[in-house]
């Protein structure tokens, strides 16, 4: 644990960050230093290297996790052909694929969200004087992408009832969905927002 220590804080030279990434799984997986969580670990460690110590990515963007579930028995022989037969070129490559694959899908997941965005502010404009009260809102949810009234009328210095009011012109125009069925205390989703991204975490 303490060479790979040094291997990830680049002592004694340094190593290019996705070979990094790649090498220091594998080791921290052959090391398995715990009883359990050994895995959930070695995947941590691939996003706290490319965002945290190396500051590749500004948020974990790369879901490497999914790749490599996916792929999970080719994943396994990978890692083990590494410690059997020293095949860490082999291992690279599929560990570089991986991340290939999953840049690939998240700029199209992210090309589809942005055409989501716009095409919901498009039919916003259409409410007329509602519209501004609705548009604040819709920006908000777009980082949000799930919320409450109350909350969401603090983030936005307004009153719930206003908020309301804008919530309820979203659900009219399919951009919202009320979630609980409730008269109060209602939860609302931005749906075919969430729906673009739930399909980019699921195995297929």
């Amino acid at each position: 644990m303490s060479d790979l220590e040094k291997f990830i804080h680049d002592r004694p030279t340094r190593t290019p960050i996705l070979f990094k990434a790649a090498l220091a799984h594998a080791q921290l997986e052959t090391i398995h230093p715990f009883l359990d969580g050994n895995g959930r670990l070695g995947r941590l460690l691939i996003t706290l290297l490319l965002c945290a110590e190396e500051k590749v990515l500004s948020k974990p963007l790369l879901y490497l996790s999914l790749y490599l579930k996916r792929n999970r028995d080719e994943y396994y022989e990978r890692l083990q052909r590494c410690r059997t037969h020293g095949e860490l070129e082999e291992w690279v490559q599929f560990f570089l694929e991986g991340v290939i694959d999953v840049a690939t899908s998240a700029t199209e997941t992210t090309r589809r969200l942005l055409a989501l965005i716009e095409r919901d502010r498009q039919e916003i404009q259409t409410l007329g004087r509602a519209a501004a009260s609705a548009a604040r809102l819709h920006d908000l949810v777009v980082h949000e992408v799930v919320f409450r009234i109350p909350e969401a009328a603090r983030r936005l210095e307004t009153n719930e009832v206003t908020l309301g009011h804008a919530a309820a012109n979203l659900e009219t125009l399919g951009i919202l969905r009320e979630t609980t069925g409730r008269r109060r205390n209602k939860r609302y989703v931005y749906a075919d927002y969430l729906a673009v991204i739930e399909e980019g975490t699921s195995e297929r």
